[in-house]
């Protein structure tokens, strides 16, 4: 789950059947409906609390709970196809985006163990193609988003290519190889990347001999009987109950269309009853095993040896001292969360086909709800005493969070306020701890400073749902905008790597950056020779002049794509 991927980041992640569990096929046991209705008789208020989100003739959501191996709730509500009003259950299929990369890293595992790779492998093993970037990238770099490529998700905006287009494995793959740089040295920071899972994917296909849509599909859907999952490998592929997706403008709901097919990242459509198949697996290890389950929930590390909150497919987290093994999903309209509580025998499946709605929501609710007696730790409140305005003055600033999202922080009578640069939008922030303050804009998402200790604040971090940016204080230059001679930049650049060229021009006194497929980009200046735009992939622009001072390109930095370099064409 991440900020919206073409929209502004302004507003805006042993193969063995067991034969004592062939005869019963792997599902759960024969009771279960019973069990699951009975269960919605008790917890009409989990109902009542997915009925605030969702109705039931809008798009909707279909949700599930295993507790001890058996489903203890059941619920759908709302639309999975609104031209001829057919409703969600448990057995519509959706696409649930990232929450697809645990069966990637899976498949990984299951060829590790038959010896046929590493984790740690080099990945120029598999891809000779790629350059060579000075520093090994491993397998375990692009599991668990430390390997420092640039994300495909930034490069196919920067070509122009939609969730609407049509763009399969081959030419991801073509387009990821094709980079020079990278945006850190493998093993530096930890920085979501779907490119990696790409290319883990691309590694089964590779090794196994089979496409990725095959070899999950033989050796994970068939063996845990998840009848209704596949990765989608062509878009034109029927998949009977699908529901569509959607977004909603005004009152209006439209189709949120997507028609990609790469597979690794994203691309598998499965049912909350085959998610629920899939983590029980975890616990009766109908594939794999312990050596396997472990890796999965195993911490990466970076280079200077700090834990990241992401393990191999999957991330961690303590709620409420609840050891909480996670992924969500977003793309299109489709929104999806897996969660699972190993000491509590405990998991739960959202899945949903509208844009609006966020798991987050209703997910940590109904953990409460069956587990709340288990909680070994309370939430911290903090009074109103404990609040002390007089710190604000160590966050004023400016702090840069991602390439060309620069947030400007003020104080005024005692409050703290937010602007990002480029923004006629002033922000007051509600304050919920000494350094934490809620940013109003989106729902599940705080501000949080580094230092309490009587000193300026360097750092920051924005959590957004289940995301963390990082940003860290800038200072800028005060310099007369309205003297920047914009003439210097007009011209056409071409970068090699992503094969597209954009057009720089003067539109109404501004800079705007022109694509043959995209929508005009206007560049707002911020520093001398440096503008930034409201386009996540096309945040920061820095021009490159040569000894006389003419401008021959720029770098370009998005929110996941860093320094990708475009040299101007005819220099007079």
């Amino acid at each position: 789950m991440s900020l919206s991927k073409s929209k502004s980041a302004k507003f805006i992640i042993l193969i063995v059947l067991i034969g004592v569990l062939l005869h019963t096929s792997f599902v759960i046991n024969s009771n279960a409906q019973k069990q699951a209705k009975s269960s919605n008789k008790s917890a009409l208020k989990l109902d009542q609390l997915i009925s605030k989100f969702c109705k039931s003739n809008e798009p909707g959501v279909s949700v599930a709970v295993i507790k001890d191996g058996d489903f203890v709730y059941k619920y759908s509500i709302g639309m999975a196809n609104l031209e001829y009003d057919i409703p969600i259950s448990s057995s519509t299929v959706f696409h649930v985006a990232s929450v697809s990369k645990q069966f990637t890293i899976f498949s990984i595992l299951l060829l590790e163990q038959e010896g046929k790779l590493s984790i740690d492998d080099d990945i120029r093993k598999y891809f000779p193609e790629m350059a060579d970037y000075g520093d090994t990238i491993r397998l375990r770099h692009l599991a668990n988003h430390t390997s420092g490529i640039r994300d495909i998700f930034d490069l196919t905006n920067l070509v122009g290519i939609r969730n609407e287009d049509m763009i399969s494995n081959d030419q991801t793959i073509k387009l990821i190889t094709s980079q020079k740089g990278l945006n850190f040295k493998p093993g530096e920071k930890y920085e979501y990347c779907n490119s990696g899972y790409i290319l883990l994917a691309e590694i089964v296909k590779r090794v196994s001999g089979l496409t990725f849509s095959e070899f999950t599909s033989s050796r994970i859907f068939k063996p845990l009987k998840m009848t209704n999952s596949q990765f989608l490998d062509f878009p034109e592929l029927i998949i009977k109950n699908k529901a569509y997706s959607y977004f909603k403008q005004d009152t209006t709901y439209y189709k949120s269309l997507l028609n990609f097919s790469f597979v690794g990242s994203t691309g598998l459509n499965t049912t909350t009853d085959d998610l629920a198949l899939w983590a029980l697996n975890f616990e009766r290890k109908v594939i794999g095993n312990d050596i396997i389950f472990n890796k999965m929930q195993e911490r990466g590390r970076l280079n200077n040896g700090n834990l990241i909150p992401y393990a191999l497919g999957q991330e961690l987290k303590n709620y409420k001292g609840l050891e909480v093994v996670f992924h969500g999903g977003g793309d299109a309209g489709y929104r999806s969360y897996l969660l699972r509580i190993p000491k509590h025998k405990f998991s739960l499946m959202i899945l949903s086909n509208s844009q609006e709605f966020n798991p987050l929501d209703i997910a940590y609710e109904i953990v409460d709800f069956y587990l709340g007696s288990k909680e070994v730790e309370e939430v911290e409140h903090k009074s109103d005493s404990q609040i002390e305005p007089s710190l604000m003055n160590y966050f004023v600033g400016n702090y840069e969070i991602l390439s060309g999202l620069i947030a400007t922080f003020t104080k005024s009578d005692n409050s703290l306020f937010l602007q990002f640069v480029g923004d006629t939008q002033k922000l007051e922030l509600p304050q919920i701890n000494r350094n934490e303050f809620i940013y109003p804009n989106l729902p599940h998402s705080k501000f949080v400073f580094n230092t309490l200790d009587g000193k300026k604040s360097n750092e920051l971090k924005w959590h957004v749902s289940d995301f963390v940016y990082e940003g860290n204080r800038i200072e800028l230059t005060e310099f007369d905008k309205t003297k920047v001679n914009l003439k210097d930049f007009v011209g056409q650049y071409y970068n090699p790597e992503v094969n597209t060229m954009y057009q720089f021009l003067i539109k109404e006194n501004q800079l705007v950056a022109r694509h043959n497929k995209n929508d005009d980009i206007n560049l707002l200046p911020l520093q001398p020779d440096i503008f930034i735009s409201n386009m996540s992939f096309f945040g920061e622009v820095k021009m490159i002049r040569n000894e006389r001072n003419k401008v021959i390109g720029f770098y370009l930095s998005g929110q996941k794509s860093k320094k990708i370099k475009f040299e101007k064409l005819n220099i007079n």
